[in-house]
């Protein structure tokens, strides 16, 4: 007998962005505790954006929720993006915490989350990979990125569960620049960064962004990675402990990620923008 399709509430958010159709595009779905992980790959498949969550009950009395990460192809153990849109339209449907900060449960743990004013925040998961990039694989980044052997000042691991390995460049110009071929990096993360030019560039952020995926497109606005690069950069004394990073420039997104560290925690934060409210029928 075929079960009867419910519905579900659903957002579409738009993340890193007080703009929408500026930021990161995430998909919600509420109260999903009923749905398999089929169809929770089916629906995350079907709306084939980057990310798509799923909220539900928390199995611990030390979250106020439970969120599954699912791209069109596979399930997420942590994003970044989907962390901050799913917690605001946790909030939306209703959602209160006990305690002064949110807690969300996901694969890779506990996700402590701040809310201030119209902007949310998470603390920066640790990274379960860290360290220089083997040359090897910097050597297969620096040709897929069509980068000369010079441009890179430094490269570095920054995985806190996507997989993300980052190179730092010069300038602004040279990131925005890169036509990376991803057929080369193909299976690769890679994350690139350069600081903005203080006297050429305005002062809308303090450093540049782009995130070139496995799966052969570019990523708007990417929470994760910038979670790794901050605690690279602002350990390795390369950035301030405080800063925004630009993303999306080149797809004509004007994401904007909020980096504060706060004693020993790095929170990585940015405003969320609803675009779409309603149902879902799965």
């Amino acid at each position: 007998m075929t079960k009867s399709p419910t519905k579900f509430l659903f957002q579409q958010v738009d993340v890193f962005s007080s703009q929408a159709l500026r930021g990161n595009p995430l998909a919600v779905v509420v109260g999903a505790d009923t749905l398999t992980d089929s169809q929770m790959a089916s629906f995350a498949n079907w709306t084939n954006l980057s990310e798509t969550t799923f909220l539900l009950q928390p199995t611990t009395d030390k979250a106020d929720y439970r969120v599954r990460i699912f791209t069109p192809i596979g399930e997420l153990p942590f994003a970044g993006h989907p962390t901050l849109g799913s917690c605001q339209v946790w909030l939306a449907s209703g959602g209160k915490s006990s305690g002064s900060e949110i807690v969300q449960e996901c694969e890779a743990g506990l996700i402590r989350i701040r809310r201030n004013g119209n902007r949310l925040s998470f603390a920066a998961p640790a990274l379960r990979r860290r360290g220089p990039v083997e040359r090897e694989i910097l050597t297969r980044v620096i040709g897929g990125l069509h980068l000369a052997e010079g441009a890179v000042i430094d490269a570095n691991w920054v995985d806190n569960g996507p997989g993300w390995l980052a190179v730092l460049l010069r300038s602004r110009e040279e990131v925005l620049a890169l036509r990376p071929d991803f057929a080369a990096i193909s299976g690769l993360r890679v994350g690139v960064v350069a600081p903005w030019n203080t006297g050429e560039d305005e002062r809308h952020a303090d450093f540049e962004v782009r995130a070139f995926t496995a799966a052969g497109f570019e990523d708007p606005v990417t929470g994760s990675l910038n979670a790794g690069l901050a605690q690279w950069l602002i350990g390795s004394g390369i950035a301030p402990s405080s800063y925004v990073a630009s993303q999306g420039t080149v797809l004509g997104r004007a994401g904007r990620v909020h980096v504060h560290q706060l004693g020993k925690e790095i929170w990585i934060g940015g405003e969320v923008t609803t675009c779409i409210e309603g149902t879902a029928t799965l």
